[in-house]
């Protein structure tokens, strides 16, 4: 929806105001993603964020730049969604790994997972390709896990800082702090992330090998070849599958869960999803009759020096369409 739903009949300077605002909302998005970790309540934040610059604009009178103004209604949007106890996470952050064979759990609700987003919606297609590999880095799933257990303000703080080099007195401003707040702020957010051990060893892009790599997954897993597919994984891969805690540990226990609970996939296809969170991903449809095939889970794939060593399944339908990805297959 865009911003000139809300107020109709726009005149030449309004549409001029609302182009302007437009410009912005891949960037906003990125922010807010960071923030909340779910790509619907990003989207809904940015709308919230550009209605409500639309319906003040009037009294904006250039005061500060228009990108800090939108950044500061954003960050305020962000706080009143971040007021509840609840912390998104993935299934690794909940309890320890699982056996191939372990009881699947009922699931949580979508508002319990890190949920995934396009990079299209968040990073820029265009720029210096050493700023959009660190753009990326930034929105891989185990870095936006980490900044969830960051109280709200602190994690804006960071990613102000951090993520899209804001001075500190800029953010200052926005947060209505000190500079001194400000870096103390910084200075325990970055312990709080040291701690996490991120690894963003996986390439921001995909060359010759990797693509051969992928090229393989794709076969092993749509020919269903459990040997191949789990010889494309590096030993300690891990594979999870929200909205399930369950989540796995090497090649041993994914090839038993490919052959035992996970037999479901057989006979699937594989739809290429572009870039999510900063990794390749697929989208994966399962066999719903003859010559159907079904949305059923939305895969990233990590990779580092030539193999796999994340397999993550988001067994969300509803993402299928958000992605631009076909409501089923027909052969």
């Amino acid at each position: 929806m865009s911003t000139r739903e809300v107020v109709p009949g726009a005149s030449t300077r309004a549409e001029a105001v609302e182009a302007e605002l437009e410009t912005h909302r891949r960037e906003l998005t990125g922010y807010c993603y960071r923030m909340l970790g779910s790509g619907f309540e990003a989207e809904d934040a940015v709308q919230e964020t550009l209605v409500r610059a639309w319906k003040n604009i009037d009294g904006f009178e250039g005061r500060s730049a228009l990108r800090s103004w939108l950044y500061r209604i954003a960050t305020n949007v962000c706080l009143d969604m971040l007021q509840g106890p609840q912390r998104r996470a993935r299934p690794m952050d909940l309890g320890p790994a699982s056996k191939a064979d372990g009881m699947l759990d009922a699931g949580l609700g979508e508002h319990a997972w890190i949920q995934p987003v396009q990079d299209a919606r968040v990073v820029p297609t265009e720029g210096d390709p050493a700023e959009l590999a660190a753009q990326r880095a930034t929105i891989r799933l185990a870095f936006v896990a980490a900044l969830q257990h960051l109280p709200p303000r602190q994690r804006a703080a960071l990613i102000l800082r951090e993520v899209l080099r804001w001075q500190a007195s800029e953010v200052a401003e926005l947060l209505d702090t000190t500079v001194a707040s400000v870096n103390s702020a910084l200075q325990r957010a970055r312990a709080t992330l040291g701690a996490a051990a991120l690894d963003d060893s996986s390439p921001s892009q995909v060359d010759d090998d990797q693509q051969e790599l992928l090229a393989k997954y794709v076969d092993a897993f749509e020919r269903y070849d459990v040997t191949a597919l789990v010889a494309l994984l590096r030993e300690d891969a891990v594979q999870s599958m929200p909205p399930f805690k369950l989540w796995l540990v090497g090649r041993d226990e994914i090839g038993k869960w490919f052959l035992g609970q996970g037999i479901g996939c057989e006979g699937s296809r594989l739809v290429p999803a572009g870039w999510v969170n900063g990794v390749p991903a697929f989208g994966s449809y399962r066999p719903a009759g003859p010559g159907l095939h079904l949305p059923f889970a939305i895969q990233l794939l990590d990779i580092s020096e030539g193999e796999i060593v994340g397999f993550h399944n988001f067994l969300y339908p509803e993402l299928f369409e958000a992605f631009g990805l076909p409501d089923r297959l027909e052969s």
